[in-house]
């Protein structure tokens, strides 16, 4: 809808005496960018700071897909989401709970707003070395422990697809009167499908922040935050959105996160039944592992320390060869072809999505087992 509309206004013929200076002058632009449709807040394109119009809709589209009461769309990504639901939620001097290994952006939060962090660490996963879910009775013992913790933040999924307790834990805070923020960069795309876990949204938190870009098709820097119930603070959120996020939104940014809900609620069925295909396929061809592994597929057994797991995220672990997970990457790099998207001491991690091929994941698997083969 807001991508057609723009694509109208550029086609109408009507002059841009406003920003952005490039004012969809082709013979000025480079080729293959999407001049355009980059244009500022003029009438009949609404205001993403006090929606009302266009944008109005698309927030409305996201907050129904997701299950939310409200959802902000964000131009900054997951980051601004983050800082502007943990100032939204805290006075100066209290204290947040912050499970797992949090992203910067909680930490920066912590500093921007005068907060003291209180963390709980998760098990490491002895057969892989990643980090195990949240343990929800280590949430409730540390909030009984310090009463003066007022906002727990959680990452679920993890990095590397783990995925905690979110209903339990949402429980175990609310029964204490504290709200529940969960950084979901990395699950837009749960609670689609039967096949992947379901959503932090679904799951009872409070405030949801997650990158539609990281696991969805939208450009990069698409982002949605989401509140539910009467413990988060919706106006104050707003609020510091207008305050952290620019004042100049990108409209190509904005279209994008349009066009990707909608494609969501047109397409979502057959979506996610090819992808769970795909990924299904793939586990499939890599059961002729024996050196590198990859978790949670092949004949990789279950881990005691997951509560779910995002099977879309491939974490290849190189534990019985001599490849640090760098090396790993290196040699996919190298010799196949294939950039990962995280490497580091003995695991390297590929990210996957509703938009990957059966070939592409036949290639990573292809070349999986002949790297593999070369530690016979």
């Amino acid at each position: 809808m807001l991508y057609e509309k723009l694509k109208e206004y550029a086609a109408s013929g009507i002059y841009p005496m406003h920003m952005p200076g490039h004012k969809r002058n082709s013979a000025c632009l480079p080729p293959g960018l999407p001049f355009d449709i980059d244009i500022t807040e003029i009438p009949g394109f609404d205001d993403l700071h006090d929606p009302c119009g266009i944008l109005r809709e698309t927030s409305e589209l996201a907050a129904g897909l997701y299950g939310s009461e409200r959802a902000f769309l964000l131009v900054n990504g997951s980051t601004v989401g983050i800082l502007a639901a943990i100032g939204a939620h805290t006075a100066r001097g209290d204290k947040v709970l912050a499970a797992g290994a949090c992203h910067r952006s909680v930490s920066n939060a912590a500093c921007l707003f005068g907060l003291d962090l209180v963390c709980i660490e998760p098990g490491i996963d002895e057969a892989s070395g990643v980090e195990c879910s949240i343990d929800p009775s280590a949430v409730a013992s540390a909030l009984d422990k310090d009463r003066d913790i007022r906002l727990v933040v959680v990452t679920s999924p993890t990095y590397e697809g783990v995925v905690s307790d979110i209903a339990a834990i949402s429980r175990a805070a609310h029964e204490r009167g504290v709200p529940l923020l969960v950084d979901s960069a990395h699950g837009a795309h749960l609670g689609f499908s039967p096949g992947f876990p379901e959503s932090a949204v679904q799951a009872g938190a409070d405030v949801v922040v997650m990158s539609l870009h990281k696991t969805l098709p939208s450009l990069t820097q698409c982002s949605l935050l989401h509140t539910s119930g009467a413990r988060a603070d919706t106006d104050a959120v707003a609020r510091l959105l207008s305050i952290l996020q620019t004042s100049s939104p990108s409209y190509v940014l904005m279209a994008s996160i349009d066009r990707c809900l909608r494609l969501l609620a047109s397409d979502k069925d057959t979506l996610f039944s090819e992808y769970e295909r795909n990924l299904s396929c793939f586990s499939e061809v890599i059961k002729a592992l024996k050196n590198l592994s990859v978790l949670c597929h092949g004949t990789d057994q279950p881990h005691p320390g997951f509560f779910a797991f995002d099977f879309g995220k491939l974490v290849i672990a190189t534990g019985k060869t001599a490849l640090s997970g760098v090396g790993l990457a290196e040699l996919l790099r190298s010799e196949h072809k294939i950039e990962l998207e995280l490497a580091r001491g003995s695991y390297a991690v590929a990210m996957t999505s509703v938009c990957d091929s059966p070939e592409g994941l036949r290639r990573l698997a292809e070349a999986l087992i002949a790297i593999d083969r070369a530690f016979d």
